[in-house]
């Protein structure tokens, strides 16, 4: 379960219907109930299409950023909501970052943060 998160959360990223989650859980902490229990517990902020759980491995790859979550909203509405509440919050002893995601990126399937620059 998502708590605490501190009020007055700077919105980072143009505004879109996706959300980029990082830092829930580290790298090969992925389950088969992770993308469920994100997805119901995001429901909350509005309907969802999707819900994508992308592992980066390597070595190079920081250990807050090693797995991607991405929310894709039917509303903007939804999205902003969610990136307000999530953004600073806690899980599993995890600072949670919720930042907005380019939509045109996210249907190409452009999950690596090398894709994303």
């Amino acid at each position: 379960r998502i708590v605490g998160g501190p009020k007055g959360t700077v919105v980072k990223g143009a505004p879109s219907r996706c959300v980029l989650l990082t830092n829930m859980v580290g790298p090969g902490e992925v389950d088969q109930m992770l993308e469920s229990e994100v997805r119901q517990e995001c429901t909350k902020y509005g309907p969802m299409g999707h819900c994508v759980v992308h592992e980066l491995k390597g070595e190079e790859i920081p250990p807050d950023q090693a797995v991607r979550i991405f929310l894709m909203f039917d509303r903007g509405e939804s999205a902003m909501k969610a990136v307000i509440d999530l953004d600073g919050r806690f899980f599993g002893g995890r600072n949670v970052k919720a930042i907005f995601f380019d939509e045109t990126k996210f249907h190409m399937k452009r999950f690596d943060p090398e894709d994303t620059e």
